[in-house]
């Protein structure tokens, strides 16, 4: 056991069984598939998304099948429009789809028993190509901390073991067992910002900084952790404030504490993450509410805060005008 996909692999333990795989067809899927299988054999369910975005889709999913009956793995097929809004990015609209499809196949007759865990190809280049789109957006801490290793989602367990793992290393293991896999043809388009990462920061920082994915691995892990403890205290105001916050309660904490609980409120009660533009003139609203007719009326996310009583409230739609005050 001497490659770091094999350490990696050994490793590994999922929190439930049976344990589906997100299976694209591409290397990264493909080697984790293989040694899912092999190390847990009849207890391993394939979970593939058709995104329906592109001419070869087709193709991919009959490449899953034949790769799927070669492995001896059952293979769950999802077909869903993962076509972009207007204004939105095409990247974030394809990866909602999929993990929405992944909570909906768990739900399907199509796996032999409930599916509560599922496993992700994700590896050390994409962990670092997570970075390095957050700081060009600017993110914060939950932009930093990148991608967990664990985490809940859709009521599934989503495990990413090889997190760890450079591609590089992924390939060579599968080339060793002559397992075929399919490269994505919009992997070479610069168009998107993941894919210019890929193609231009990822060979300059290895040659100006050969240890730079096990670096920013470490950077990585020191912002989850900090957001962990920012997770905690977001939880212990919370308790005081309420939830749905009450603007008082809340305009009692110092503007970054104000911050932390709202943005906390905000993605674990509704699955909303608010820019930093729409969180400061959400704070800037609470500041200023100190009348019972001051009106909160403010889009964030993809619904709107408002304010009834003395309570703030978010809905994904406005709600009617008589619910306002």
């Amino acid at each position: 056991m001497n490659s770091a996909f094999e350490r990696a692999m050994a490793a590994f333990e999922p929190a439930h069984w049976p344990l589906a795989v997100g299976f694209s067809g591409g290397a990264d899927s493909t080697a984790l598939l293989a040694a899912c299988a092999s190390r847990w054999p009849g207890q391993v369910v394939a979970f593939h998304v058709h995104h329906g975005l592109q001419s070869a889709a087709d193709d991919f999913e009959l490449h899953c099948l034949t790769v799927c009956a070669r492995l001896g793995v059952p293979l769950v097929i999802h077909r869903v429009d993962a076509r972009h809004a207007p204004g939105d990015s095409p990247e974030d609209a394809a990866r909602r789809a999929r993990y929405e499809a992944f909570a909906a196949m768990a739900r399907t007759e199509g796996a032999s028993a409930a599916v509560k865990s599922i496993a992700l190809g994700h590896h050390a280049d994409d962990q670092v190509e997570t970075l390095l789109l957050a700081l060009s957006r600017g993110a914060g801490l939950p932009g930093l901390a990148a991608m967990p290793a664990h985490m809940q989602r859709n009521g599934l367990d989503i495990h990413r073991p090889l997190l760890a793992v450079p591609g590089a290393e992924i390939r060579e293991w599968l080339a060793g067992r002559h397992l075929p896999w399919i490269e994505d043809p919009t992997n070479g388009d610069e168009r998107y910002t993941r894919n210019r990462i890929r193609a231009v920061l990822l060979p300059a920082l290895a040659q100006a900084f050969p240890q730079f994915r096990a670096t920013f691995a470490r950077s990585i892990g020191h912002a989850v952790q900090a957001q962990q403890l920012l997770g905690e205290l977001a939880a212990q105001d919370l308790e005081t404030v309420g939830t749905p916050p009450r603007i008082a309660t809340l305009q009692t904490l110092s503007r970054a504490r104000q911050a932390n609980a709202l943005r906390h409120w905000l993605m674990h009660s509704h699955g909303c993450a608010p820019s930093a533009a729409q969180l400061d003139q959400l704070l800037e609203q609470v500041r200023a509410c100190t009348t019972r007719g001051h009106r909160i009326h403010l889009k964030v996310g993809a619904g709107f805060a408002e304010r009834q009583g003395d309570f703030l409230h978010w809905y994904n739609a406005p709600p009617s005008p008589k619910t306002s005050l």
